[in-house]
């Protein structure tokens, strides 16, 4: 794909859709964000600041970005189709591909889960939809602060699928700097091994900890192995093969998760090389009072579990303590281990 013309609408222009389309507007690419009308304001009155974790702080000045709260004025101009709205918000935002995009627009799901491409192409009746994966955590700024800015707290390459013949070169077209992307042939293995370390997303919201806090004390560890474990298991039971997750092979990294703080630190310093600043998606979703994506991550693995007869209490536990955060609407709980571990929850600890 050429530059000449082309142009891509981030459709869900939140933290990961703010970086990606500030970083591809930096590089010279036509982009249209398609946001909430908070950030349409934000973005129109000073424009986006996009940092990452390599130390790059740039501004995206608001006469480089098209910023529209209106899917109909975004979509119809649409070459590429960047989808970075939540799983929750998948089947919605197929419709209005449907609708308002023209049939040979390319939608690109960047989104968390393993079957959001598959509703996608549900959706849009033969439409070409490729199926991607964001390994970074991307921080927003607290709302109000302006410029909006936008900060990749850890690294990794996205990947889109390949082997798809006839299309154009999608993947060279996005691939920009602070945006390192590039093919895969095997897009269900990495969703599968990305949703093993996800597993974690929900022990970050639920414990009010940086990332990086949280993976360096092995009480939390502990507990994300278990439930890698589990998942593990219903995976083989499923004939699920998931990809390596940070370089090791995914039966590996239980072990890993599970040695002594400092032996971890030596041997994951790929895994650990997080900004301070980094959260999970999850956490900022009790922040702000908003549905998780539970229901995707360690909801997705509890189906295989259900269908295949395999245990997985300890997810089942997991879910029940962020669904119940969730219903609080009082953001995260800052719970300890030992009240995740505790039989009932945090109030029989």
């Amino acid at each position: 794909m050429t530059n000449g013309g082309k142009k891509i609408v981030i459709a869900g222009a939140g933290s990961i859709g703010c970086y990606a389309g500030g970083c591809l507007a930096l590089a010279g690419r036509q982009v249209i964000l398609l946001a909430r009308p908070r950030i349409e304001t934000a973005l129109r009155q000073v424009g986006l600041r996009v940092s990452d974790l390599e130390g790059r702080d740039r501004l995206v000045k608001p006469e480089a970005l098209e910023v529209t709260a209106d899917p109909a004025t975004a979509l119809r101009q649409a070459d590429v189709i960047l989808v970075t709205v939540k799983s929750g918000a998948t089947q919605e935002m197929a419709a209005l591909i449907k609708a308002h995009a023209r049939p040979d627009a390319v939608a690109v799901s960047l989104q968390n889960g393993v079957d959001n491409a598959d509703r996608l192409r549900a959706g849009l009746d033969g439409r070409t939809v490729l199926a991607g994966m964001v390994p970074f955590n991307v921080v927003q700024s607290p709302d109000g602060e302006l410029p909006l800015r936008v900060h990749r707290a850890s690294d990794g390459k996205v990947m889109i699928e390949d082997g798809l013949a006839g299309l154009l070169d999608v993947a060279s077209f996005l691939n920009v700097e602070g945006l390192a992307v590039e093919t895969h042939g095997d897009m269900k293995a990495v969703l599968w091994g990305k949703l093993l370390m996800n597993l974690n997303n929900a022990l970050v919201a639920l414990s009010d900890l940086p990332l990086a806090r949280e993976l360096a004390d092995r009480r939390w560890r502990l507990i994300l192995a278990g439930q890698i474990d589990e998942a593990l298991r219903a995976m083989k039971a499923s004939g699920i093969e998931p990809a390596r997750i940070a370089g090791l092979r995914p039966a590996l990294l239980p072990k890993v998760l599970r040695l002594p703080d400092w032996l971890f630190k030596l041997l994951a310093r790929r895994m650990l090389a997080i900004d301070p600043e980094a959260r999970s998606s999850m956490w900022d979703d009790l922040r702000r009072g908003r549905p998780t994506e539970i229901g995707e991550l360690q909801g997705a693995v509890l189906g295989l579990a259900e269908k295949t007869g395999t245990p997985a209490p300890l997810l089942k536990s997991v879910t029940a303590l962020v669904r119940a955060a969730e219903a609080a609407r009082l953001g995260s709980p800052g719970l300890t281990p030992e009240q995740v571990l505790a039989p009932g929850g945090p109030r029989s600890a």
